[in-house]
């Protein structure tokens, strides 16, 4: 079983995002694989370099639910909470398909689950984003997801300044929605097939594009947005105060 050290740790703290490697064994990539192309099958998106599919988990289970369970993801992400705090199973994940070649560079970056809100008027805030990559990422410009490091402490601060309801406020956030902070420079998350990428609901970060050849090997990422036990209660503290849940 894969382990968070102690170093990855502080790594997520600073930079909000860290690469576990060796997850997920070579069976359970192939299975992630079959999956992904069983959904593509059965749901026909239209064609495009970037294709992203929703599928939610039913009553009746779901093969990216047992692909999450049977790779342990819940509980790696738990290593990285405080000792009092574990992860809610996931209603639901996101595949993302990058086709090559699409030569495409991020603009500016953006936070998730803003638009459209839950149901109770609250912002779609989670604890983490858990990536699970089924194809390699070890070169960049293949699909790699673009994230700019220890904007996770930016973006709280900025929301401690102004209350945790200005993350509603996208108006105030353009472009992407992402707020006019000070963003540094971007780096490409890389690693082999069947490692995890966890990073910081609040961290900055976009798709990237693929450089590869028409006959390349497409990028396929699996995406589970993870909330801790309780973070719908306490979510306007986890915005203000980054690091509240974390160990």
């Amino acid at each position: 079983m894969a382990t968070i050290v102690p170093e990855m740790k502080a790594t997520f703290r600073a930079q909000g995002f860290v690469v576990v490697p060796d997850v997920l064994s070579v069976d359970q990539v192939a299975t992630g694989r079959i999956a992904i192309a069983a959904l593509l099958n059965e749901e026909h998106p239209a064609a495009g370099p970037g294709i992203s599919l929703w599928p939610r988990f039913g009553a009746g289970g779901h093969a990216l639910l047992d692909l999450y369970r049977t790779a342990g993801i819940g509980q790696l992400a738990g290593q990285l909470l405080r000792p009092d705090l574990s992860v809610e199973e996931p209603a639901a994940a996101q595949v993302a398909i990058t086709i090559p070649p699409w030569p495409h560079r991020p603009g500016g970056p953006h936070v998730d689950g803003l638009s459209p809100t839950d149901p109770d008027g609250r912002p779609g805030t989670f604890t983490l984003l858990a990536g699970v990559w089924l194809t390699d990422h070890s070169r960049p410009n293949r699909g790699n997801l673009w994230v700019w490091p220890g904007t996770h402490l930016r973006f709280g601060r900025y929301l401690a300044e102004r209350g945790a309801d200005a993350i509603t406020r996208t108006e105030e956030m353009n472009p992407g929605p992402y707020p006019d902070i000070d963003l540094g420079d971007p780096i490409q998350a890389m690693g082999p097939a069947g490692s995890v990428l966890f990073a910081h609901y609040l961290l900055a970060h976009n798709t990237g594009g693929h450089d590869g050849a028409t006959n390349d090997p497409r990028r396929e990422t699996v995406y589970y947005r993870l909330h801790a036990i309780g973070h719908r209660d306490r979510w306007r503290e986890t915005v203000t105060s980054p690091l509240t849940e974390f160990h």
